[in-house]
């Protein structure tokens, strides 16, 4: 099986090639260098010239308060780009994965949200990645669309590298402590990634790191294992205002992976301990 993964300068595309390298997998990383994915005829040249089974899309437009003034731009990376792609795809009939986001729910109440609850964005980021997914399952029948959440890695910069580089400045901080949602360790992830895309399990996914907790309470977990002493003030989301609306519940059920025989990934905490091990 041969398998092009976009956006190996970030976080996940970066573990998924390592994954695939290890497991022996024909691989092939691609990055803008390589082709825009905003330009039909650039992707379509560099995707047929390796002619994929499938295509890990890990691409995006991440910086979500800069989105709100950028529409455009995060228009083309998260919606025009996957839908390039999809299109691609289904003319050499391969495979897709595409990237989501728990921004794609409304971010209210605090239930977990299924696959198939409504969606809602409230802000561009989201909405854009809806709309990602939206092109990739108008277009395909061989997709896997996977949602995550508070993302870190190795390759680049995440929550958990700004709070170890704060933690060492200051002796407390403010954090906010109303928005609950779960990390996502792409270590963990790119193994599941990697084993669903030999499948046929096709279909709409969530998988993050298992168990819930606000920002406050990842910043102390950091510390506690990291053996920071900073102390760290639960604040609102209203005493800490952003450009770019954030969700208060980001909940996602994995069920959806378990009724498919994946594994969940291992609990947050956990990911954590090896993360800070592997940043050693």
């Amino acid at each position: 099986m041969k398998i092009l993964v976009t956006g190996i300068g970030g976080q996940l595309g970066y573990d998924v090639m390592k994954v695939l390298k290890a497991r022996n997998i024909d691989c092939l990383g691609a990055d803008l260098k390589e082709f825009d994915i905003t330009d039909y005829e650039a992707a379509h040249s560099f995707i047929c010239a390796y002619h994929p089974d499938a295509v890990i899309h890990c691409s995006a437009y991440t910086a979500v308060d800069k989105a709100e003034d950028n529409v455009e731009v995060c228009r083309k990376v998260n919606a025009k780009g996957p839908e390039n792609i999809a299109k691609i795809c289904k003319e050499i009939d391969a495979k897709m994965v595409y990237i989501s986001t728990d921004y794609v729910f409304p971010g209210t109440g605090t239930k977990f949200y299924e696959v198939d609850d409504p969606t809602g964005p409230q802000n561009v980021y989201g909405l854009t990645k809806l709309e990602g997914e939206q092109a990739v399952r108008q277009l395909l029948k061989k997709y896997f669309i996977v949602r995550i959440s508070w993302v870190f890695g190795l390759n680049g910069n995440n929550f958990i590298k700004t709070m170890l580089r704060l933690g060492k400045e200051r002796q407390e901080l403010n954090v906010v402590a109303d928005q609950f949602g779960s990390p996502t360790y792409t270590a963990d992830l790119a193994p599941l990634l990697c084993d669903m895309v030999v499948t046929d399990k096709y279909g709409t996914y969530q998988a993050t790191n298992e168990g819930i907790c606000n920002w406050a309470e990842f910043t102390e977990e950091i510390f506690r294992q990291a053996g920071i002493s900073c102390k760290v003030h639960h604040i609102t989301t209203a005493e800490y205002p952003t450009k770019a609306k954030r969700p208060f519940n980001s909940r996602m059920s994995k069920e959806r992976l378990v009724e498919n025989g994946f594994k969940k990934l291992p609990a947050w905490q956990d990911a954590v301990k090896r993360y800070l091990e592997e940043l050693k």
